[in-house]
């Protein structure tokens, strides 16, 4: 991966005003991942919208990590859940057209 596509952990501490430690955590506990390239620190611009909104649900609302990690647990399976039934309906609607 080439670390000029990459955002520096430092960096989003500085900019977020949050700990490092807080990005290590949040990488430990698998919310997000970080690349290490020459000792240091990256993540993917992709997790910046996951990264804001675990920011938020700390900062702001004081939830704790493991309150975040079944957040996003239960949104996942939600959104499982809503594709199950799009495509049940999808094949509902097969059978209901013959």
């Amino acid at each position: 991966m080439n670390e000029h596509n990459l955002i520096s952990t430092q960096t989003l501490c500085t900019h977020y005003n949050i700990e490092i430690s807080f990005i290590d955590e949040l990488n430990k506990m698998d919310l997000i991942q970080i690349e290490i390239i020459e000792q240091n620190q990256f993540i993917h611009p992709e997790q910046l919208g996951v990264l804001e909104k675990i920011i938020r649900l700390h900062y702001e609302l004081n939830v704790n990590l493991e309150g975040i990690d079944i957040v996003f647990n239960l949104l996942e399976k939600e959104r499982d859940l809503k594709n199950e039934l799009n495509n049940l309906r999808n094949r509902l609607r097969l059978y209901e057209n013959e």
